[in-house]
């Protein structure tokens, strides 16, 4: 569904609600994916549906309800259910207002055609140089490869009306041995920018590379944390900046603005205009999304909000709002982590003895106001000795403050994206002193 059906969609069900407000979302999804494990494809399934989404106000009380049947009857049916549960919602703490219309920034190249209409025969094409890499290197690969275009429309009756359109492709390679294994995974608005033979070439030497691997013993290590180990990190510390969790005391902010938390050298953005980021311009109610400082030379500087947390906290709308109803506030969409000065290859060749971790898996929080997760290496683990790599490790467990890990750490010069599309995060390779591990596996 293009960007005008859209608009006329979300304006039609609109007039459809006899409330004091109301706003809707429409959401178009058109994806497809291509899996595979033991060098050959095994799956291929597409997947394409539009979501109405429809928030009506009635005195300060919020009720919403969605569909993706399109007739009028099923969205009649949906904006009365809207209205009906509006008025047996309890009454909002603050006067519920919808954001007002005003500009956007323009976003260029975010959706690309060729991504968007790339067949299951492309995406074949792109991993039959995988599997061209697992046999030459006598391992066998399992992943997919997505490719998917995104529309949103948001619409309200205070006169807002944003629209925007996306493409995303992405890669994920495991390459596996008997006794080792190797990841590594690629993202990109344009499918063509997408290397699966880099992608492959990289799982494959860390397979290779981590055959045979030894026990270490845990505690305390310097450790080099690669963007997808480092994303998977930071990803639990992205709802600490959210307005929410600032007012309900589980945010880390809690304990001041403007307080110095991380190394001075960590800038952490949410910035939609990055190359890399979402690059979707307004929030999930239409406000503009501002680019925002969230911590800056290691000081924490602010929270996101969308309309409701702004009236409740006194501060201004950031534009940071989810599809509604949802329990976490308002959200980072487009966190960069800004890069340092060094390669990677410095930060390994500075190393006199530690570790290079290529994935975490299965990260879950410990305590959320102190940052401290727990979770395991996976799909490459090596020892650092003298500036090199000496081989591979045995998986280790760690658990570690995520600020803690930040009070000291060196950055690499070179950002990827990891994550899901809307929700993404852009880092480097990370250095970290005193990295806390906990225990080894036995593989």
């Amino acid at each position: 569904m293009d960007k005008s059906a859209r608009e006329h969609l979300a304006q039609h069900v609109l007039a459809m609600c006899d409330c004091d407000a109301a706003e809707a979302l429409v959401l178009h999804d058109n994806s497809a994916l291509t899996r595979f494990t033991h060098n050959a494809i095994h799956q291929n399934v597409a997947y394409a549906d539009t979501t109405v989404s429809i928030r009506a106000v009635c005195d300060s009380r919020t009720g919403v309800a969605r569909t993706n049947a399109l007739d009028d009857g099923s969205l009649r049916a949906a904006a009365r259910r809207a209205i009906e549960l509006a008025k047996l919602a309890p009454k909002s703490d603050v006067e519920t207002a919808l954001p007002e219309k005003a500009p956007y920034a323009t976003v260029h190249d975010a959706y690309i055609s060729a991504t968007a209409q790339a067949t299951a025969h492309r995406r074949a094409h792109m991993v039959s140089d995988v599997f061209e890499m697992a046999y030459a290197s006598e391992l066998w690969c399992a992943g997919f490869l997505t490719n998917s275009a995104q529309g949103v429309t948001v619409a309200n009756s205070t006169g807002v009306l944003a629209s925007f359109d996306t493409s995303d492709a992405g890669l994920n390679v495991k390459m596996n041995a008997a006794d080792s294994t190797g990841y590594a995974e690629a993202f990109d608005h344009d499918i063509d920018q997408v290397d699966a033979s880099a992608a492959a070439k990289v799982a494959a030497s860390k397979a290779t590379h981590s055959k045979a691997p030894e026990p270490v013993k845990p505690g305390l290590w310097t450790v080099i944390l690669e963007p997808p180990a480092f994303g998977e990190l930071f990803s639990y510390l992205i709802d600490h900046f959210s307005a929410q969790a600032y007012d309900e005391g589980s945010s880390f902010l809690c304990d001041g603005i403007d307080r110095r938390y991380m190394s001075e050298n960590v800038n952490i953005w949410d910035d939609f205009s990055h190359p890399l980021a979402p690059r979707m311009p307004f929030d999930f109610e239409g406000a503009p999304t501002q680019r925002l400082a969230l911590i800056e030379n290691g000081i924490g500087r602010t929270v996101v909000t969308d309309s409701h947390w702004a009236a409740k906290l006194q501060r201004p709308n950031t534009g940071h709002a989810l599809p509604a109803p949802n329990a976490a506030g308002p959200m980072p969409r487009s966190t960069v982590v800004l890069p340092g000065s060094k390669s990677r290859q410095e930060l390994i060749s500075e190393t006199q003895r530690g570790l290079l971790v290529s994935r975490f898996w299965y990260i879950r929080p410990v305590d959320q106001r102190r940052t401290i997760v727990t979770g395991m290496t996976r799909d490459g683990t090596f020892l650092i000795e003298d500036g090199k790599i000496a081989g591979g490790v045995r998986n280790m467990r760690f658990n570690q403050s995520i600020l803690e890990a930040m009070r000291s750490c060196e950055l690499s010069n070179e950002l990827r994206r990891t994550g899901s599309y809307f929700y993404s995060t852009v880092v480097p390779a990370v250095k970290i002193d005193r990295f806390c591990f906990s225990s080894v596996t036995d593989f």
